[in-house]
């Protein structure tokens, strides 16, 4: 029998602010244990939740920017469930009346054709704290750092049918919540992370199959695989006449398998009720305006914009689209390398500067080359300063700290060769020094003239002008 996955994701986007959600405690990430949670966060008695007001306009933006409905009225819910690091007994989340609906996502799949995943709903709730196994000797510990910290629940429809499907949607959110600025998404701390609802069906059927969830995952690659061992586990039972179980499971990266949690809570089971602490928010029209004239430049259109403006290609304006800070970085090398073709310049972020950051591990924004010392290093070879591939060396030494690229042209003699008499000359030197090959290439054997060019390069040390060398090598040959 053929089956078809479906599959739905529920994604967990940290807000960008400095506070939490219903506190004004901190949300900065990496600090000791227990030392960024006051006694609201902790859930002690008499104390009063008060709304973050940046986290509900951050709401809206990403609301706005997914074509879907704002809720003019939003509730917040008492989602009631215990666990260890959750010190109130309860969430605060929204259930029956969240602040965003009726959204969608357009995604690119791997054959260049587009595919619409219709987005519900997103809602925010708070983050709960964590409990810590590993770290500690025969015991574990709770650190309510966490607790509290404003997230956005953004939840798809069962739209998705395949683990690179589920990729894209989650790469394609991940680009679009960066861009608007509502979070660093950061999956490596935790500000962006995945939980997958996948179940299976026989082709053409449209009864849902029954589904598990799979909490947590926190890597792009970690959804693909996690999907993929899923579809195998679920239909090996289903083959074998088996019933799958409705329940919740984890996502074992070492083992590169899933393993049984819990079994699955309805929502009854978390018995929602209005927050009585909480009033019904009301969202005005002219806030929602306010908030939609603020939308920055989405990926899709500065992708357009790159291609109109720039004149690069769909490949090279996708790759420096793909991450905002990429893009930034581009425009500013745009401006300073004013005598460089745009091209060009995406031709070394793309190659070299990405090179340099891979072996790094380095974000662009940490690079050690800024966008106007890259711009001063194209500009050298525009004016025929220096060729290409000295251009490499010389990126190498301003990447180690050597200083501008005016200063190591300075320093280590870079400067190119352009006097076509003494270019001419070392041609004619060459030609001496290998009459046998000078013999063969003028008896037909072109291939020779790399040879010509290399042994004028290694004269000159690689500081000839290339061009200057091909044209009169041809000549003189």
């Amino acid at each position: 029998m053929e089956w078809q996955s479906v599959i739905g994701l529920e994604v967990h986007v940290q807000l960008a602010t400095v506070s939490k959600l219903f506190s004004g405690a901190a949300t900065k990430f990496g600090s000791e244990p227990n030392t960024q949670a006051c006694i609201i966060d902790a859930g002690l008695p008499g104390v009063l939740p008060v709304l973050n007001e940046k986290a509900v306009h951050l709401a809206i933006k990403f609301g706005l920017s997914i074509g879907a409905k704002i809720a003019k009225v939003t509730i917040f819910d008492r989602k009631n469930y215990f666990y260890p690091d959750l010190p109130k007994g309860y969430q605060i989340s929204q259930h029956t009346h969240p602040i965003v609906t009726q959204g969608a996502l357009t995604i690119l799949l791997e054959d260049g054709e587009e595919k619409r995943i219709a987005i519900s709903r997103a809602h925010l709730e708070e983050d709960a704290g964590k409990s810590i196994h590993t770290e500690l000797h025969a015991t574990s510990g709770i650190d309510l750092n966490r607790a509290g910290t404003p997230l956005l629940e953004i939840v798809s429809e069962p739209d998705i049918r395949s683990a690179q499907e589920a990729s894209a949607y989650l790469k394609t959110l991940h680009r679009l919540v960066r861009y608007l600025g509502i979070s660093e998404a950061n999956m490596q701390e935790g500000s962006f992370r995945c939980d997958v609802n996948i179940s299976l069906r026989p082709k053409g059927q449209e009864t849902l199959g029954t589904r598990a969830e799979i909490k947590n995952v926190n890597s792009f690659r970690f959804v693909e695989r996690a999907i993929e061992y899923e579809i195998k586990r679920q239909q090996a039972i289903l083959e074998s006449g088996g019933t799958v179980v409705q329940e919740t499971r984890q996502y074992d990266a070492d083992k590169d398998i899933t393993r049984s949690m819990r079994l699955k809570e309805e929502a009854h089971d978390y018995r929602y009720f209005p927050d009585p602490d909480l009033l019904p928010l009301e969202i005005s029209d002219s806030l929602i305006t306010k908030i939609k004239n603020s939308l920055p430049e989405l990926p899709q259109q500065k992708r357009e914009r790159f291609k109109s403006e720039y004149g690069l290609s769909d490949y090279d304006a996708r790759i420096l689209t793909d991450d905002i800070h990429v893009a930034h970085y581009f425009e500013k090398t745009v401006v300073a390398a004013h005598a460089t073709p745009a091209k060009t310049v995406a031709n070394w972020i793309a190659g070299d500067l990405s090179a340099f950051l891979n072996k790094s591990e380095l974000p662009i924004l940490k690079s050690p080359v800024t966008p106007d010392a890259l711009g001063a290093l194209l500009n050298r070879i525009s004016d025929n300063t220096i060729s290409n591939n000295i251009a490499k060396q010389i990126f190498k030494a301003m990447w180690e700290g050597e200083g501008s690229a005016d200063a190591v042209i300075e320093k280590r003699g870079l400067k190119q060769i352009t006097d076509s008499s003494l270019i001419e000359k070392i041609i004619d030197e060459v030609m001496a020094n290998y009459p046998q090959q000078l013999e063969q290439y003028r008896n037909g054997k072109e291939k020779l003239f790399g040879f010509f060019i290399g042994q004028v390069m290694k004269e000159t040390k690689g500081k000839a002008n290339p061009q200057q060398v091909n044209d009169l090598l041809k000549e003189k040959l």
